[in-house]
This record gives structure tokens, sequence and C-alpha cells, in this order.
């Protein structure tokens, strides 16, 4: 279609007709994401706030199907890269993020982290030493006044404030970690996300929220014990980008309840649903 033909549909958006302006909007999504330029300009060449209002919401549904498919695409292709399944969940509420910047970003961190670096050092002394820096100079820390904001599971404000969930906080540490050669994943515990160095020589734990905190399995083991609930290999062991993507979105959906956003919630229910395989369904 060209821009006149949308610019017609547009102008029948607030029809008072329920079935035209339904319809309308229907033919408006199944034009895809191509169109969300021309309906930029109209909106900005309207001065009627019911048709901007609708104009915003077919955007917003635009961007939230391009945000599945390129979730999907990222799943399928076996979720290799972490920082692009983060920048896609970022994407839901900063669409015009650039997956590059936030890369870049990163690269930095590694960078201003590696020239202190000393590969010589045993590995609890290399975890210490990244410690040192990313909570010293780098001033990185969990937000423990506004936990359950859902800005703390967006990676490109967690990257600029320095303050995030345990969740995000360790994604930003194991990327500069793997970029410094370490063999270090993420662990899903219950009620906590943390990460793992493991090699085949060696395995302990560290817990970014608390400042990188090295930990054993023996403390795992206790940790469980109080929560009262029956052990898993999955709390010991590395899981998965997708998995963490998945308990990202979780997350998410937890922050939406606290702040009473149900819209939101709903929404981010249905982008998890559509990471996960039918016979996985929560």
């Amino acid at each position: 279609m060209n821009q006149r033909e949308i610019k017609a549909l547009i102008s029948l958006l607030d029809d008072e007709d329920h079935e035209v302006s339904q319809h309308v909007e229907d033919k408006i999504l199944s034009l895809g994401g191509n169109v969300i330029p021309f309906l930029e300009t109209e909106w900005e060449e309207s001065f009627d706030p019911i048709i901007q209002r609708k104009i915003e919401e077919l955007i917003h549904e635009l961007q939230l199907s391009i945000m599945i498919e390129r979730l999907q695409t990222w799943k399928n292709g076996g979720g290799l890269d972490l920082m692009e399944g983060m920048w896609i969940l970022a994407t839901y509420l900063y669409p015009d993020l650039s997956l590059d910047k936030l890369k870049a970003s990163v690269e930095q961190l590694y960078y201003d982290i590696w020239i202190q670096f000393q590969e010589e050092m045993n590995a609890v002394d290399q975890i210490k030493r990244i410690n040192s820096i990313f909570f010293g100079s780098m001033n990185f820390a969990a937000n423990t006044k506004n936990f359950h904001s859902p800005s703390n599971s967006m990676v490109n404000v967690v990257l600029e404030s320095k303050r995030g969930n345990p969740i995000t906080l360790c994604v930003i540490y194991l990327l500069i970690a793997r970029k410094l050669g370490m063999p270090v994943y993420g662990v899903n515990l219950p009620n906590l996300f943390v990460l793992t160095y493991k090699n085949e020589a060696t395995q302990f734990y560290i817990n970014v929220f608390n400042r990188g905190i090295i930990f054993s399995k023996t403390d795992i083991d206790h940790y469980i014990a109080q929560l009262n609930i029956k052990s898993k290999d999955i709390f010991y062991q590395p899981c998965t980008n997708l998995e963490i993507i998945q308990r990202v979105l979780r997350n998410l959906i937890l922050s939406y309840e606290k702040t009473s956003d149900q819209e939101k919630s709903k929404e981010v229910e249905k982008i998890l649903k559509s990471t996960l395989d039918d016979q996985n369904e929560e």
C-alpha cells in the first residue's frame, strides 16, 4: 500500500461503526512493521487525540509483534548471543534501542577490567579482582530501593544507572567474565539468580547481587534446606541463555504485578509463552 492509501485507512480509525474501525485496525496490523513510519508521520500530523491514541496502540501492537518474532528467531537459532537476547527484551520498552551501542558499552567495561586483570592469578583471585573493579570504581550495585521496578530488567537502563536486580547484574558480569575467557555461567536458584565458575577442576558460585561474594555447593545445600524445598540439579549447574531470558521475563511479569500494571503483565506473559515449547508450558 502507498502512503495515500494508508492515510485513507487511518482516517477511518474513529469511524462510529465499530466493525469498520475494527476492520481498519486489523488491516493496518496485517501490513506489519513496515507501516510504522507512516503511522508515526500520521500521528505527528493529526490533531485528533482519539486518532492519536489509536495510532499509538497500533504502533505498540506492531512493535510487540516484531519483538516476539525476533525473540523466536533468536531462540530457534540456539540463543547463542546472550546480549542479543537481552537487547530484544529491552526493545519492549525501548523499541529504538541499538544493539551495537549496548555491545560497545560492555566492550568498554571489559576493557577497563582487562587492563587491570592478570590471567596467571587463580580463579578465586580473578573473581575477586573483577569484584573490586565492578563494585568499586565502576560502582555497580543492587537496586534495593526500587527492587520491583521494571527498569531493573532492562539491560540498557542497568548499564547506565549501574543499579539492577540479581539477574541483570549477573548478565553484565557474566558477559565481561566471558570476554576475559573465564568459564562463568548463570545458575537458576530459587528466588535468587547467581553465577558459577565451572571447569573440569574447579566449581564455585558468585552472588553478584551481594557484591560478588563467593560461596560453595554446601552453602547452596543450606539455602535450599532453609527454603524447605526439594533439591534439584538445576540449582547447582549452568543454565542456558534461553533460560536466562525466560527468567528475566518472569521477573518482569512480577514487576508489573507489583506495580499493578495488569495490561503490561499480560503482554509480558504473552512474550514468555512465545519462548516456551508446547510441552514445557510452565
